[in-house]
């Protein structure tokens, strides 16, 4: 099954660009078939000069410069193979990898269900798995060269001895059905080591990404020793994979050799009798170097169509559940030599309005957007169960609870960030079949509980290519309660902030998450908990301005009193469910959680967030 699936892919793959693909076959065929005239020239020239077939040394020089000029041909046709031939490949990459990251950022459903334990697993499979794939489908090329070098030179090779040429052809025959049998074998040790190998990628990914965690934990000799582990697995099953792959290898090489040994006595007896000649001879193992190239492609085929099954099952892993394999191959406009025409932002409007005002957001301005039912179950049971929820415009919604309540799971089955079990989501009334391609900048932005930067300067980590003036970033940092912190560095916006935002403090990379999605002027902006590492004077600031000049809509979760007393209304979780509902001071009077929320007590983590 994988091995069909993945003939299909490296198929629909050969045939994205069909001048790519015809270009390079033209580039490599000549590298194949010119030997068929070098074994010829060198039959007559050998014949000549055993007597053969008598001929003046004028005549044999000629021979000998004609065979020098079809060398030198051979040798500048492959350097142009060689410099022109990679475009194709660099092509189909591209387009493989263009496929599964427009799946993971713009495909429809929830892309966390499908995304691998860590990005580094990520990288490996685009890495390495999209090696697999195109390298089955280049081997096309020299498999139809060596096809049909194999076909005219047999055909030649019959015509001077069928015995000969029989017993050349037997052990290649051999070795292919000997990749046969071993394919299955390959097949498994090949998706071991690629499982293993990506999982040494995500680790150190992890310890790049958390080194300030390791090293004020005193875990450095812990992680090494763990990456040792990680990596001796890893190489147990590279060395296991790459043994199957090179004990096929050696067994095709030796019936080769094994077809040439018996080339060379039948030759010998056949020549003592004056049935074959020292050009025959001559021409034979001129062709037999190329010829055993036949077999070792067809068992490179072979041996590769069980890894790149496997390469193409992990890929199609990351494609959204309505996607399949053919996906992978899916045609789109690729820009190899040039920069691709600028294209308008899909995000709506890039400027946030005047101070004082509010910011509409493209097409149909949100009236209520209401979720019913929403249910996500977790391992254990665990998640959210039944919750309804009403944010009308202009309204500032507060989600709380304990830890482990449901609030970032609630939120984020809204946003289509996970996949619900359960449930509808309407916008003005009407259903949103897909949330997570619906609920986008500008009907809506996202600040998350975790903030991401990347380690680039401010202005780029609060646009993310938005093509925003200064004017709507500085009004974005204002409302983000970040001017003061911008005026202290000393290069304002083009300070780097390190990865993940290392150079700033918890605060600041909170409140810039912020400002990314403020710049975005949403219609509803839904904010997880990102005051909490914030000061209360900051704090207060925070949501008296977001509350005033921000987005009209508001729906934030957190538990912290300078969001709650600005509430309209608040929805109180515990274990996944709502425990109460309405404005603060109702909920004081009726909903023992919140009273316990409220007066600090000590609330045991009962659920998943």
């Amino acid at each position: 099954m994988s091995s069909r699936r993945a003939l299909a892919v490296t198929g629909r793959l050969i045939g994205f660009d069909v001048r790519l693909y015809v270009l390079q076959i033209l580039l490599w065929l000549p590298v194949h078939v010119i030997p068929l005239g070098g074994g010829l020239v060198l039959r007559q020239l050998f014949d000549q000069i055993s007597g053969h077939s008598p001929a003046t040394l004028r005549q044999s020089l000629w021979l000998c410069a004609a065979f020098a000029g079809v060398e030198l041909v051979r040798g500048v046709v492959l350097v142009f193979a060689w410099a022109y031939g990679s475009y194709w490949w660099d092509a189909a990459a591209t387009l493989l990898r263009a496929n599964v990251l427009g799946s993971v950022l713009t495909a429809r459903g929830p892309v966390a269900a499908r995304l691998p334990r860590s990005s580094g697993e990520s990288l490996a499979r685009l890495r390495d798995d999209v090696r697999e794939l195109v390298e089955l489908a280049d081997e096309s090329v020299p498999l139809a060269g060596n096809l049909l070098f194999g076909g005219v030179a047999l055909a030649i090779m019959v015509s001077i001895d069928p015995v000969v040429t029989v017993a050349l052809v037997v052990p290649m025959l051999a070795a292919g059905l000997l990749s046969r049998l071993m394919g299955r074998v390959i097949g498994r040790r090949h998706q071991r080591a690629a499982e293993l190998g990506a999982g040494v990628t995500a680790f150190v990914g992890e310890l790049f990404g958390g080194v300030l965690t390791v090293k004020t934990a005193g875990a450095e000799r812990a992680a090494l020793e763990r990456l040792r582990a990680l990596n001796g697995r890893r190489r147990d099953a590279a060395v296991r994979s790459r043994l199957a792959t090179d004990l096929l290898e050696a067994a095709t090489g030796t019936t080769v050799e094994l077809g040439v040994g018996i080339v060379l006595l039948l030759a010998a007896g056949a020549m003592h009798r004056g049935e074959f000649t020292v050009g025959d001879l001559a021409l034979f193992t001129s062709y037999v170097g190329m010829l055993t190239a036949l077999p070792r492609t067809i068992g490179s085929v072979l041996y590769r169509l069980p890894r790149a099954g496997v390469s193409a099952g992990r890929l199609t892993e990351l494609l959204a559940p309505h996607q399949d394999a053919a996906d992978l191959t899916r045609d789109r406009t690729l820009h190899l030599r040039t920069a691709p025409p600028s294209a308008p932002p899909s995000a709506p409007p890039s400027a946030l309005p005047p101070s004082g005002t509010r910011p509409s957001p493209p097409g149909e301005p949100l009236e209520v957007l209401e979720a019913r039912g929403l249910t996500v179950r977790h391992p254990g049971g665990r998640g959210v169960h039944g919750v309804d929820l009403t944010l009308p415009r202009g309204t500032f919604t507060v989600v709380t609870g304990a830890v482990g309540a449901g609030k970032t799971t609630l939120v984020r089955a809204l946003l289509g960030l996970l996949p619900l079990d359960d449930g509808t989501i309407s916008w003005n009334g009407r259903p949103v079949p897909d949330p997570g391609t619906f609920l986008v900048p500008g009907r809506a932005a996202y600040a998350g509980q975790i903030p991401r930067l990347f380690s680039e300067t401010l202005r780029e980590n609060l646009l993310l290519g938005l093509p925003a003036d200064d004017a709507a970033v500085a009004r974005a940092l204002e409302l983000a309660a970040l001017e003061d912190d911008l005026a202290a560095m000393p290069d304002g916006l083009e300070t780097v902030v390190g990865p993940r935002g290392v150079r700033l403090s918890g605060g600041q990379v909170q409140r810039a998450t912020a400002a990314r999605a403020l710049v975005r002027s949403p219609g509803l902006l839904v904010v997880d908990d990102v005051s909490s590492a914030l000061d209360v004077a900051t704090e207060n600031l925070l949501w008296e301005r977001i509350a005033r000049h921000g987005p009209a809509t508001l729906l934030v979760v957190s538990h912290r009193r300078a969001a709650l007393e600005r509430a309209d209304q608040i929805v109180v979780l515990d274990r996944g469910r709502v425990a109460g509902r309405g404005p603060l001071g109702e909920l004081l009077r009726t909903c023992p959680e919140m009273r316990r929320l409220w007066d600090g007590e000590p609330i045991e983590e009962r659920g998943a967030t």
